[in-house]
Order: structure tokens, then sequence, then C-alpha cells
């Protein structure tokens, strides 16, 4: 079992940054991939970004595909989200997940984070 606290959310202006972060619990973390999936007021949840267990190998949703991305220390346990270029419709709550593959369905995920607020104004 894995428990996951992000942080690192906010309010920025269109075209800033952020970066999020999200530490593991426990000694696996290596043995987890890890994403970052977002959920905005009256939308479904859905996925963003993830990351192999080893690092090398990272899928991307076609909305963030260039603005934002994922890494990973497992020394620290603990993966990130850098989220550049940021537009109102990145606006969401941001939740990191754990499971044993990459997944990229929310139904499929096994372990959630609480979520952190992204607000970004126009």
């Amino acid at each position: 079992q894995v428990q996951l606290v992000e942080s690192g959310g906010g309010l920025v202006q269109a075209g800033g940054s952020l970066r999020l972060s999200c530490a593991a619990s426990g000694r696996t973390f290596s043995s987890y991939a890890m994403g970052w999936f977002r959920q905005a007021p009256g939308k479904e949840r859905e996925f963003a970004a993830a990351i192999s267990r080893s690092g090398y190998s990272t899928n991307y949703a076609d909305s963030v595909k260039g603005r934002f991305t994922i890494s990973r220390d497992n020394a620290k346990n603990t993966v990130y989200l850098q989220m550049n270029s940021l537009k109102p419709e990145d606006t969401a709550v941001y939740y990191c997940a754990a499971d044993r593959v990459v997944v990229t369905t929310p139904s499929a995920v096994n372990y959630w984070g609480q979520g952190t607020q992204v607000t970004v104004s126009s």
C-alpha cells in the first residue's frame, strides 16, 4: 500500500508556471508507476501525465503535451509535475496516482492522493 500527498497548487496567471509535488509513503515507491490526473468543475476526472517505475518512459495527454513535464525522484519518494504556459482551461483539482503499471484511465487507478487545486486566471 502507498499513501500519496500532493502539494504545490495555487493561483497563477495565464502563461505562468507551477510545479506540483507528490510525496509517497513507504519503501516501495520505485515499484509503482505514477501519474497525474485532473478534474475540472462539472467534468470527469481525466488523465494528464504518467511516468514508469524507472522514470525512463512518460505519457502525456494531448492537451498538456509540450507544456507539462512529469518526473520522479525515487530516492526522495516524490513525483513532480512541472506545468508551463498554463491556460485557464488547466484549472482543476490535480490528483497524484500510483499503480503497479502505467494507467491512463481513472477507473483503473488503485491509489489516489487527496488532490491540490490549480487555478489559472485569464
